[in-house]
């Protein structure tokens, strides 16, 4: 028997490369916004909690459009973001109720699947951290400050990394908590947060596992990307 599983699903973002006006979360998929895919597969699978953290303006229309329209009764909280995306997980850790784990997501991708989060569940259960991507199809160079390539990692060790990113619920709030409380010295010391698995691995002592996802688990970015998602949907039939 599974113990209980909280989902973050962040929907925040403004989608800047979009060239849209609506942010890209909203932008419809086949007649549904994109956001709809992965609350979907978390109300569908064995997760107990969503929360979904949305911009202040569009906590109203996500309640009314998105959660009541598509019956996703699984979502105990819609709370506003902040102004980057830590923030924004962040508040969406606080508002989760108890649990083990937190589930944390974008809700710009659409392509999670029930089988993915049952990877994660099981690694989460044995290592309290653990992230999904896939290895790098491609070679991969790290740049100097001019631009020139100056490494090339070998490639077996080279992963992209996607969401969700996957905690025990006490390790990663003990790591944003550290996170928020020292923020301001640590931008002035020039850190940039990118990922929740930073967060751990810089605050704590745990190491992250890495679990394969999927190739399709795409992050949905630019116009091109809803081509491709579109693709996808009609492979699959739906």
């Amino acid at each position: 028997m599974k113990t209980k599983c909280a989902a973050v699903v962040l929907a925040a973002g403004q989608g800047k490369r979009m060239n849209s006006s609506v942010p890209k979360q909203y932008l419809c998929i086949k007649d549904k916004p994109v956001l709809y895919y992965s609350l979907k597969v978390f109300q569908e699978s064995f997760i107990d909690e969503i929360v979904l953290v949305t911009a202040e303006s569009d906590i109203e229309y996500c309640k009314k459009e998105i959660v009541e329209k598509y019956g996703f009764h699984k979502v105990s909280h819609i709370t506003a973001g902040g102004r980057e995306r830590y923030h924004s997980v962040f508040s969406g850790i606080e508002a989760a109720g108890e649990c083990s784990y937190i589930f944390i997501h974008d809700g710009a991708r659409p392509f999670v699947t029930e089988e993915i989060l049952e990877r994660a569940y099981a690694s989460v259960s044995e290592y309290d951290a653990c992230v999904i991507g896939m290895p790098s199809k491609d070679t991969v160079k790290l740049a100097d400050k001019n631009g020139f390539a100056s490494t090339t990692p070998k490639r077996d060790f080279v992963w992209t990394v996607q969401t969700p990113q996957v905690f025990s619920a006490s390790l990663i709030k003990e790591a944003y908590g550290i996170l928020i409380r020292d923020e301001k010295r640590l931008l002035a010391e020039g850190m940039n947060i990118t990922d929740d698995a930073m967060v751990v691995e810089t605050f704590t002592d745990t190491k992250v596992k890495l679990v394969k996802g999927s190739y399709e688990n795409i992050k949905i970015t630019t116009p091109e990307d809803l081509k491709i998602a579109e693709a996808f949907l009609d492979k699959a039939g739906k």
